[in-house]
This record gives structure tokens, C-alpha cells and sequence, in this order.
């Protein structure tokens, strides 16, 4: 054995000094442990004899510590108590009521079923930690396929080989406008109507099924679309129409929250349609956190695809 891990001493030998300082009484200490006296004080004096200092001062009424037996119990407790705290935190961990799950999601996903989903789980399951990190479907792919995510909430533009995944929205998209354009004030629009307007799309390689849904859409409607800017994350787009440089397109779900300087408008006609999943790696064995998350993210709805 390497010689960092060996040591001149026992566990117990440090649980019996332990309850030992506790009391400062040999036969109390010996009667909580449920160890005979003398096997207590042996145990004791091997200690000592290890670390090559005096640990407790015997005295006819009991015992005292001496400055080595402070330090040394001061050292022992958290551990001790963290040994103690083993058992309890691995059965939490296999049951899925502690541990860590790494979530990747988009703005849809943020803007729309996410934020429910954490809410339940975090009061589901409080011990465990989420690490959140925003991420185009493309990057949650490679990411997931990788193993260096829990679980994504993403838009697949085609089939996702080695990965199960849960549909959570479906939705038909619309157009967000500056409330100052001048089809704002219409309760309904078609694109042929928005072939003048420029709008804010995303970069391509981020989902190219999506983005090319929606040129075929414009196609459909016998329009080509002015693409002003291509910006990423969602919130960037968003914030380009509130500063009336174009519109985007946003599902109805996505614009049930938005600030006064846009409008959100539903198409009649062609249109792209939005897919939200949650998506994870297949396997025979799901680490528990994953699957207490996976199991509340159903309960809210979602439906196996």
C-alpha cells in the first residue's frame, strides 16, 4: 500500500478518543461505546503511542486534554461526522434526491415550459444541483452525444440517432414586429405581406432544419425574405425588433410576456412550425439525479416521441 495511505491507527481508535474528550470519564465513555474499560484504555494509549504525544491527562476523577488532544479532536469531528453522513448521502444520490444534472436549453425553452419544470423540481427535489447553460441545438447535440450533458431542451431539424427524446411544444410560429411598423396595428398577417420588412433570423449552422423551414415557408408564400441580421442567443434578436431595426419570428407561446415596443401577430398562410424537445443520451442505466428530472419534466405534460 502506498505509504500515504498508511496509517499507524484505527478508525475506531479516533472514535473512542473522541468520546473519551466528549466526557472526560474512562467509564462513562466505555459505557456509551459498549467496550470494556480496559479495552477502552488501551485503544487509548496505542493512539498515543502512534502519534507519539500525550492526548489526555488522567486524573482520579476522569481525564483532561491536553493541547495535542484539543487539536486532534478539533481535526476529528468534522470528519467523523462526515463519515457519519456517508451512508445517508449515497442512498439520497441513488434515489436521485441529490446529486448534479447539467441542462442545456434554449430561448424557447427559457420563454416558454423551462422555467415551470425547474420550479417543481428544485421544490421536488431540493438536494440536487442544476447546472444551466444556454446552448444552440447544434452545440446540445455533439454535447449530448458526448456524454458532457444531462439532458437538452432543443429543436431537432431531423431524427436524433443514440438520443431518446420527449416533445414539450409544437407550435406554428408568428411574426414579432416594432410597435411602430406599419402592420402592427392588423390582428392578423401572412409573410407575403412582410416581403419589404427585414427581418432578424439566426445563424443557419445553429439549426439548419428550422432555417430552412422558414425560407421554404417564404418560398411557399412567393415571397424572399430581406434577412437584416443573423444574432444569436434569442434574446439578442428580440432586442434588435424593440430597437425597430426588423421583425423575427416567435411562436405564440414565446410572446405571451413581452415589453411595450413590440407586438407579436399570428400568421394566416405558410409558416414554420417549431418542435421543442427534451432530449438525452440512450442508455441501459440513467444516473437517478437525470431520471428524477426526466420524470418530473414528464409530469408537466410532455409526451415520448
Amino acid at each position: 500500500m502506498p505509504r500515504e495511505y498508511q496509517y499507524p491507527f484505527e478508525l475506531r481508535h479516533l472514535v473512542y478518543f473522541r468520546e473519551v474528550a466528549r466526557q472526560l470519564h474512562f467509564r462513562r465513555a466505555a459505557e456509551t461505546l459498549s467496550v470494556a474499560q480496559p479495552a477502552l484504555s488501551r485503544a487509548l494509549a496505542q493512539l498515543e503511542e502512534a502519534l507519539g504525544v500525550d492526548l489526555l491527562n488522567r486524573t482520579r476523577r476522569g481525564a483532561e486534554l491536553t493541547p495535542a488532544g484539543r487539536l486532534l479532536l478539533e481535526r476529528i469531528e468534522p470528519l467523523l461526522r462526515g463519515l457519519a453522513a456517508v451512508p445517508r448521502e449515497l442512498q439520497a444520490l441513488g434515489n436521485g434526491q441529490s446529486g448534479h444534472v447539467r441542462i442545456a436549453f434554449t430561448g424557447l425553452a427559457m420563454a416558454t415550459v423551462l422555467p415551470g419544470i425547474l420550479r417543481a423540481f428544485t421544490a421536488r427535489f431540493p438536494g440536487v444541483r442544476i447546472e444551466l447553460n444556454e446552448s444552440p441545438t447544434s452545440a446540445q447535440l455533439a454535447a449530448l452525444q458526448a456524454g458532457e450533458l444531462g439532458c437538452g431542451f432543443f429543436h431537432p431539424d431531423s431524427p436524433t440517432p443514440g438520443l431518446q427524446t420527449r416533445l414539450l411544444l409544437r407550435e406554428r410560429n408568428g411574426v414579432l414586429l416594432p410597435s411602430t411598423h406599419p402592420l402592427a396595428t392588423r390582428s392578423k398577417l401572412k409573410l407575403r405581406d412582410l416581403g419589404t420588412t427585414p427581418f432578424v433570423l439566426f445563424p443557419r449552422m445553429h439549426n439548419s432544419g428550422f432555417y430552412d423551414r422558414v425560407l421554404a415557408a417564404f418560398a411557399r408564400a412567393g415571397v424572399t425574405p430581406r434577412i437584416a441580421d443573423e444574432v444569436w442567443p434569442r434574446a439578442n434578436g428580440v432586442g434588435l425588433v424593440r430597437a425597430g431595426l426588423g421583425a423575427t419570428l416567435m411562436t405564440p407561446s414565446e410572446a405571451r410576456y413581452l415589453p411595450p415596443e413590440v407586438v407579436f401577430r399570428p400568421l394566416e398562410g405558410p409558416a414554420p412550425e417549431s418542435r421543442l424537445v427534451l432530449g438525452w443520451k440512450k442508455s441501459a442505466t440513467i444516473d437517478p439525479t437525470l431520471a428524477s428530472f426526466l420524470h418530473v419534466a414528464g409530469l408537466r405534460g410532455a409526451s415520448p416521441v
